[in-house]
Order: structure tokens, then sequence, then C-alpha cells
């Protein structure tokens, strides 16, 4: 039988990222290309023994439907937990549970867009935002990523040359894939613009917490007065990805219709994953958790990056960034990109494309890495690897 596919979906491309991670289920090759939490973050124990008690003294509530914004005690704890750590949320604020942070993604474009709007993206950005707001047929504008976030000029050149514009969607603490961590006076520029122009911000925030070196930067969302930015927040890095819980903080009205959005599709987030987050944040230090992975990302990066110093040196361009988990490479101009990642590959080394995270298919010579994910014998092999490939192209 001959199936129709709707427009929406066949304009979008399979991930670049997931098609070369089934590469990776081959234990032999060295998973530079993923993006995945170090297992040794994840705070196995604890979970454990929470999962025990919900289900000794609260089974039926775990098991059973709950309501679209989330549960109670989670709200309330979250709400106090991002006012006092990152001074987030207003008296005109409202915060809802997510099924992660991709789903903000969802539901902000849903909410907020019609066909044929303009999202203004960071290029390059996030491959799975990028393919989600495709998904609603909405119309990519990006504006280059230089090493302290997005060029302004340019910002305000595609916010005045697109076509209705709906928001501006960042990444400002250690951007994937880039790594690139946006400054104050930038976010104080973007916010401006969004504010001259009537745009929202979408501000996402996966990897804030972290950060292994330089100064924290405050979120734009913590001086937002004017109501216009959406905040959006995740356990996956902090806690784990499999438990799939995140959060939404933004103008109440927002919150209503991403309400409204999350009804139809999904009707909540499991409530046995809100509950286990819940009693895991009143029930641990999550600073002290905080540092721990700091520290384990810390070595991690360190390592690779002194490694790319070592085996690759001036073969390569690169920023070392100040946290998150990913390093971004630019090789030379005479070095073909995709021809070089092929190699990589064919040497058991899995690296990501930069052409993954372009928004409308421009040019880069650009490769990710991901130290988290790797051992760091597995860096430190991966990285002795690359720089044989390496080896192949200088001349």
């Amino acid at each position: 039988m001959d199936y129709y596919f709707s427009k929406r979906i066949s304009e979008l491309q399979p991930s670049a990222i997931r098609e070369i991670l089934k590469a990776t289920q081959d234990l032999s090759i060295i998973p530079f290309a993923a993006g995945n939490p170090d297992e040794s973050a994840f705070p196995i124990d604890e979970v454990k023994r929470i999962s025990a008690e919900i289900f000794e003294n609260s089974p039926v509530t775990a098991l059973q439907y709950g309501v679209t914004e989330g549960y109670k005690p989670l709200i309330e704890t979250l709400t106090t937990f991002v006012k006092e750590k990152y001074n987030i949320g207003k008296e005109t604020d409202s915060l809802i549970v997510t099924s992660g942070a991709q789903q903000v993604m969802d539901l902000a474009t849903k909410a907020l867009c019609d066909f044929g709007d303009t999202i203004i993206c960071e290029c390059p950005s996030f491959i799975g935002s990028l393919n989600c707001f495709r998904s609603y047929g909405c119309k990519l504008q990006g504006v280059p990523v230089e090493a302290d976030g997005m060029n302004i000029e340019k910002l305000e050149d595609a916010i005045k040359n697109a076509h209705n514009p709906r928001f501006i969607y960042t990444i400002p603490n250690f951007q994937n894939p880039s790594g690139a961590t946006m400054s104050l006076e930038k976010r104080k520029a973007v916010y401006d613009l969004a504010k001259k122009y009537g745009l929202l911000i979408l501000e996402d925030n996966p990897y804030g917490d972290l950060r292994v070196s330089g100064k924290e930067v405050p979120s734009i969302k913590s001086f937002d007065e004017d109501g216009i930015v959406i905040y959006a927040g995740s356990f996956s890095k902090l806690l784990a990805p499999g438990i799939r819980v995140g959060y939404i903080v933004a103008p109440s009205p927002i919150i209503a219709k991403m309400t409204v959005g999350k009804q139809a599709a999904d009707v909540h987030t499991p409530v046995f994953s809100q509950m286990l987050v819940h009693k895991w944040m009143t029930e641990n230090d999550v600073d002290a958790h905080i540092e721990k992975i700091r520290n384990i990302y810390r070595e991690k990066l360190n390592l690779m990056c002194d490694l790319i110093d070592i085996e690759l040196g001036d073969f390569v361009k690169y920023v070392r960034p100040e946290g998150g988990l990913f390093v971004w490479c630019e090789l030379p101009e005479n070095v073909d990109m995709l021809d070089f990642v092929k190699e990589c590959i064919a040497n058991k080394v899995a690296v990501v494309p930069g052409t993954a995270f372009m928004i409308n298919n421009e040019k880069t010579n650009c490769f990710r890495m991901n130290f988290s994910t790797p051992s760091k014998e597995k860096i430190q092999e991966g990285m002795k690897i690359l720089g044989k490939v390496k080896d192949k192209y200088v001349r």
C-alpha cells in the first residue's frame, strides 16, 4: 500500500545525531557523537530508595492520572527553588511541569506560532528544537553564534527581515553545539531587542548547572520585567534524562495556553516521575549533588580539551567551554568536513558533522564532540585516533 504522509512530517529529516548513534551500538565505536550524561552522575541508590518509598506509601497516587499542570508539591518546591537559586519568577509568572525540556519547545510553538511564522534561532543550534519548530510549519532565521553568544547586529537584521517573527530561541549557557556562553551584555541586548520589536524570548537552559569554570551569568528570565521571557528547565542533566521531567516558567497567560496544548499532547507528565523528583529535591542536598557532577565534567572536559591541544593542535580551532557537554571544533578550509567525519567513524570514533545543526543549510566546516558519555579511558583512546586521522590531512 502507498501511504500518504503530511507535509509537516515529510519535510523533516532524521536527526543526523540519532543516525550516527545507531553506529555507536557497536561497542567498539567510541561515542564522541553522543550527548548522554555520565552514568556516574546518576544518584542511583537514592532513586532506588525513593522509588521503594513511593510504592510503599503512595502507590495509587503514583500510578493514577494527575492534573496537567503537574504534581502540586513539586510545583511548589520548584517555584521556590528557581526563585531562590536563579532569581526566576515574578508575581505575574506561573510554573508547570513538562515531560522534559523538549516538550517546552513543542508547547511554545503550538501556543504561539501559526504556519509560516518565523522563529529566530542561533546558528548553529540544537537539532531537536529546530525539528520541533519545523514540524509546525515555521520558518527559521539563523543568527551566527560567536564566542560570547549571538551576533547582536545580525540578530536585529534577522528580526527586521523576518516574516512575522514570533520569538527568539536561545541556549545561553554552554550552547549546543557550540559550547558558547552568552555574555551578560549580550543577554541584555537580546532582551532589549525583543522588547523593542514586540517579540518573546524562549530561553532554553538544560546545561546551566554544569558550569566548571568562570563566573555564573544571570539568566535572561531573571531580569524579565516585561513578561516576554519563557524559561525552560530540565532534570535530564541534573538528575537523569530517563525520568523525563522538565518545567516552564512563563507569564501566566502563556502558561494557560501551554497547559491546554499539553492536555492534547500527553495529558500530564507521569506522576511517579514527578513524585520521585520532588522527594529527591526535598530529601537531598541538591547543591552538593550539583558540585559532584560539576567535578565529574570538569575533569572530563579538561581531559578532552588538553588532548585536543596535544593530538590536533593547530589543525582545529576551538574555544574551551566553561561547562556543558560539548566541544565545537573548526577544521581548516582545505579539509572536507564530511569526509573527515566519515574517516573518524571508519576509524571507530563517532563525531557529529556541523551540518546537522545548521538552520538553512549554511556552510560549516565544524564538527561536535561530547565528553560526558565516553569514559576517561575512551576519551584518551579516541583522541589518539583522531590525531592519526588528522595526519592524513596534514601535508
